[in-house]
């Protein structure tokens, strides 16, 4: 191929707008690629289209069809999350149209509303393929290598006798049976996990946790999440503000931990968004400062102006763009230590670790940030670490691309094929 060939790519999730980190980064990406002079078609189930993807110019097919939590009936979302004869259909539909040579599938997210049918055009296309890890459902019935009633990470092994008879999802032990023979369904049947000759980690806890998962023979590759964040500069004092949550209130995420730890240090702890525990951390915390979800430049003022963001999730994580954000903005960051967010915070120096699920640990931890000069001087550090080489959308489309044409070369490879016609404008006239 020509270096400087302009390259299709379907790229498939379940949402057409933005509902978390998988369809934030998918749509970055996608303008982006746009903008870099390639090709993108995002492809998803569930409406409606975001209108900041809709205004770029990026091709949208979108299906309007709900999620499967947003279907009329369980038992309707129930059958679309087990096959999604539209997505097979439609997908099917627009890969046959597309130039072999040039095109890549990169597929986000199946799970909410895609289904495991999008295997069989992927495969029926012959078209290389590519999936990012922003979640473990390719490997776990949950999701997440976490057992939800427990609250505590899960090393059983997936679709095992032991992680069959384990009632670990948040909702109900019907619903993780669901969960299980669709997984079964998706890779032993299917095949869907097999279509991938490419996966993408965004971090390495993610590439240690899949390893012994990933099929034979499998390529896998580090690019980091594109962030959209401007330099403002270091603080001018960063020992002010409060200790902030950003995120979901939910249960693996530890808005309570962090809630009773704060109490502990005797400090008052903030939290921008909400989720399923925001009732129960109101009642059991109530001087608890409460801000619900926030506009994303209201959010990140909030990070700006924290004195440090407080990231103490109880799950291993993808890549937590919060920290990222958190890092360019010259926030320092107590994360915890399982979590992939570690990987962004050298302990002591950018922020501090702590014990995941230690509540006292924890509280050690925001007592050391009472300190003025620790704050100022993590503060300095975070900042000055992140804009040494921050992952801005065009670093992850340059690196995207290198692993897309890497693809495309392997696959000719693999398969001999005479020159195409486009092969001779390669060479000099």
């Amino acid at each position: 191929m020509c270096a400087n060939d302009s390259l299709t790519i379907v790229i498939c999730l379940d949402h057409a707008s933005v509902t978390g980190g998988q369809a934030k980064v998918a749509f970055d990406s996608a303008i982006g690629l746009r903008d870099a002079g390639h090709r993108p078609i995002v492809f998803a189930a569930a409406g409606p289209v975001d209108p900041v993807l809709a205004a770029s110019g990026v091709e949208i097919v979108c299906l309007g069809q709900t999620d499967l939590l947003g279907a009329s009936s369980k038992l309707k979302g129930a059958a679309q999350g087990v096959w999604n004869f539209a997505a097979e259909r439609a997908l099917g539909e627009l890969l046959v149209s597309l130039p072999r040579e040039t095109t890549i599938i990169h597929v986000h997210g199946w799970a909410k509303a895609l289904s495991p049918s999008i295997a069989r055009p992927i495969k029926a296309s012959g078209l290389p393929a590519i999936f990012t890890l922003h979640d473990y459902f390719l490997f776990c019935p949950t999701g997440g290598f976490y057992n939800y009633q427990r609250h505590e990470l899960c090393s059983l092994k997936p679709l095992g006798a032991a992680c069959l008879t384990t009632n670990c999802d948040a909702v109900s032990h019907a619903r993780k049976i669901w969960r299980s023979a669709r997984l079964a369904l998706a890779n032993d049947i299917v095949g869907l996990r097999g279509v991938f000759s490419d996966f993408i980690c965004i971090s390495n806890v993610q590439r240690e946790i899949v390893a012994p998962w990933l099929p034979a023979g499998r390529r896998t590759h580090f690019i980091s999440n594109p962030v959209d964040v401007a330099d403002l500069g270091s603080k001018a004092d960063a020992a002010t503000g409060d200790f902030v949550f950003v995120g979901r209130v939910s249960p693996e995420k530890g808005p309570l931990l962090f809630a009773e730890a704060a109490r502990r240090a005797n400090i008052i702890p903030t939290f921008v968004g909400d989720g399923p525990l925001g009732q129960e951390l109101r009642a059991r915390f109530p001087e608890a400062r409460l801000l619900g979800w926030q506009a994303p430049d209201a959010a990140r003022a909030a990070l700006r102006n924290a004195r440090a963001l407080v990231f103490p999730s109880l799950w291993y994580e993808g890549q937590p763009l919060t920290v990222l954000e958190a890092k360019a903005l010259g926030t320092p960051v107590v994360v915890s230590d399982v979590c992939a967010g570690r990987e962004e915070i050298v302990n002591g120096e950018m922020g501090l670790w702590f014990r995941s699920g230690d509540v006292d640990d924890l509280a050690r931890a925001l007592e050391t940030l009472k300190d003025d000069a620790i704050v100022r001087r993590l503060s300095a550090t975070a900042h000055t670490d992140y804009w040494r080489d921050p992952p801005t959308r065009a670093r992850h489309v340059e690196r995207l691309t290198t692993v897309y044409r890497g693809m495309l070369d392997a696959s000719a490879s693999a398969v001999p094929q005479p020159a195409a016609n486009g092969a001779a404008a390669c060479a000099s006239p």
